[in-house]
């Protein structure tokens, strides 16, 4: 039997009904002991989480500063935080913004730092 490429079986499969398509899905974990939706699922979110991963970023402040008062304000503004939470979030220090896009990241540290803060990115 001659070997089909990729694009041949692609082809072949787009010409099938959706019940052929759910019989060779079906053949296809009798014969291999492998379900391919299964497989196809659980390799699709692994390659968003490491592009995800590399793209987002963490703001962190380290300190408020002496204008602790702005530096809450531009928390609260920046995060939707009441009074006592961007509070706490300055004494404290911590997370201001997970999972921000890196133009967003340095957008925000700019503003905090402008107002007296120690920021990091992570």
């Amino acid at each position: 039997m001659a070997k089909l490429s990729t694009n041949e079986i692609i082809d072949a499969i787009k010409e099938m009904t959706i019940l052929e398509v759910k019989d060779l899905v079906d053949a296809m974990k009798e014969t291999f002991g492998v379900d391919p939706s299964a497989v196809a699922v659980a390799a699709a979110p692994a390659a968003d989480t490491q592009e995800e991963e590399s793209s987002s970023k963490t703001v962190v402040l380290k300190s408020a500063g002496a204008t602790k008062i702005q530096v809450i304000k531009i928390i609260r503004e920046i995060t939707g935080l009441g009074l006592v939470e961007a509070k706490a979030v300055a004494d404290n220090g911590g997370n201001v913004k997970e999972n921000v896009s890196a133009d967003e990241a340095n957008e925000i540290k700019a503003k905090l730092e402008e107002a007296g803060a120690t920021v990091e990115l992570v």
